[in-house]
């Protein structure tokens, strides 16, 4: 009966959390297309550079302590107090750091421009220190639905905002303000909605306790997060910022599928596991399926974004964002391991081990800092390649310790999504193929996006993939 419940939610929160995740960045997608058709590459640049340092203040104010309540199998009013004060607290001093360095921050990119709008985006560290503990309640009660409806409410309102800015000639400030509104927006929203409330009971016992395995996974996010925008601001620096938006756009197709996929995965996974964290062999199937079947599904669209990376481009950004072509094909092939990345992260912070996910981070980051610095001399697109060829070596890295925590080797979990690869591979080359028979951009790639489904869905069903009857069993059920 609990596995039967368990499922249940867990099915339940995966729907509520990928439909969250897609609505989300479905509609910010959108708004990022008419964007980018208003704004040259060079202001888009300039906001996703400014971002970077927005994103690495949020790591400090958000990892450490939103998992730590999220992991912890009791926690009651005060464990979520002190974690927002102490959150709040990080916001304030690292709003005051980037306030008095902005200038310096400009003058390093030689964009003055920076500054006024450094200090404005900087305020959403507060939204987000409140944001960091309402959604750690609303996972440790898989009430995926209301962080779902706040979602889809500040994607469409930020988005009708910087559209409407755009409009009227604000340039790259209608980006910012889009940033801005959709940080404003879920917190309000989750208010209202009856989540976590913030108040001021703070206990040091409390954050001691949640300090004292948050941490790790704080440096651990702060590792990962820097080492993953230092792309851009290498290449901010190096190039310029057209550069960087051609850079920006080219990740924005592959990362919009493996942020929601691997995110909902994330999220709803680690209360998940954490609930299950007594049963080994439970949680060695639920990694299993985990990564099987977010696998089944992201390989094929990364390689269907790899076959149609051109015509999409050309349909979508116009003709200038095109050099952001062969930079889009490279990332879709790095973030295409992402399920497994995931999967195997979450079961390690699951079981209680962040120690090991802290080693884990300083390992892959090691190696991948290596690959960065080869790689400079030779270009961006060199810099992207390796960064792919990096990746893949890291599912390996992230694999090993549960070949002894969950008996679940990385060739075990290789050969488990080997079939869905080879699918993809052959979908990719047959998909590719369609424009040499075609004319015109949105013939091809309609007739494109129309032959991967069918080959893929056919091929699963004639090969009897695991995974294509898995999925068809769930959504028959959840229709009932």
């Amino acid at each position: 009966m609990y596995q039967e419940n368990m499922k249940e939610r867990v099915l339940s929160g995966l729907f509520w959390k990928v439909m969250e995740n897609g609505g989300t960045q479905g509609i910010q997608f959108l708004v990022s297309v008419l964007l980018a058709r208003l704004l040259t590459p060079s202001e888009s640049g300039e906001v996703m550079l400014i971002m970077i340092f927005i994103t690495i203040g949020n790591v400090f104010v958000q990892s450490g302590f939103n998992t730590s309540l999220i992991q912890k199998q009791e926690v009651d009013e005060r464990d979520y107090s002190s974690a927002f004060c102490v959150s709040f607290l990080i916001a304030f001093v690292l709003y005051m750091i980037l306030f008095f360095s902005a200038p310096a921050i400009g003058d390093f990119y030689g964009q003055p421009v920076f500054v006024p709008v450094l200090r404005i985006l900087s305020l959403t560290l507060f939204f987000g220190a409140v944001v960091s503990v309402q959604s750690a309640s609303v996972s440790r009660n898989m009430e995926f639905r209301k962080l779902c409806m706040a979602s889809l409410f500040a994607a469409a309102g930020s988005g009708i905002i910087g559209v409407l800015m755009a409009l009227e000639g604000f340039g790259l400030w209608a980006l910012a303000m889009q940033q801005f509104f959709y940080s404003f927006f879920l917190m309000v929203v989750l208010h209202f909605l009856k989540t976590w409330k913030p108040s001021l009971k703070f206990s040091i016992q409390k954050a001691g306790e949640l300090f004292s395995y948050g941490w790790k996974i704080l440096m651990s996010g702060l590792i990962d997060t820097i080492f993953t925008n230092v792309y851009g601001l290498v290449i901010g620096k190096i190039y310029n910022s057209a550069m960087m938006g051609q850079y920006s756009r080219g990740n924005q197709f592959p990362a919009l599928i493996a942020n929601n996929l691997g995110a909902a995965i994330q999220s709803v996974m680690l209360p998940a596991f954490s609930a299950c964290q007594d049963d080994r062999e439970r949680v060695k199937s639920m990694v299993r399926r985990s990564i099987v079947t977010s696998s089944y599904l992201v390989f094929p669209m990364m390689a269907g974004l790899i076959a149609v990376a051109e015509p999409m481009v050309k349909l979508l950004l116009t003709d200038q964002y095109l050099p952001c072509v062969p930079m889009l094909r490279l990332l879709c092939i790095a973030y295409a391991t992402w399920p497994l990345h995931v999967a195997n992260l979450q079961a390690i912070n699951a079981l209680g081990r962040s120690e090991i996910f802290l080693k884990l981070e300083i390992i892959k980051k090691a190696v991948s800092v290596v690959a960065l610095i080869i790689s400079i001399p030779f270009g961006i697109y060199t810099m992207v390649a390796l960064r792919a060829v990096t990746d893949f070596i890291c599912t390996f890295i992230n694999a090993y310790p549960n070949k002894k925590l969950l008996h679940y080797s990385f060739l075990q979990q290789w050969r488990d999504v080997f079939p869905s690869l080879l699918l993809s591979a052959a979908m990719c080359g047959v998909v590719y193929s369609v424009q040499f028979l075609v004319n015109g951009t949105l013939l091809t790639l309609t007739l494109q996006i129309v032959t991967g489904v069918l080959f893929y869905a056919g091929f699963s069903w004639l090969f009897r993939i695991e995974s294509f009857f898995y999925l068809c069993r769930t959504v028959k059920n959840m229709g009932r």
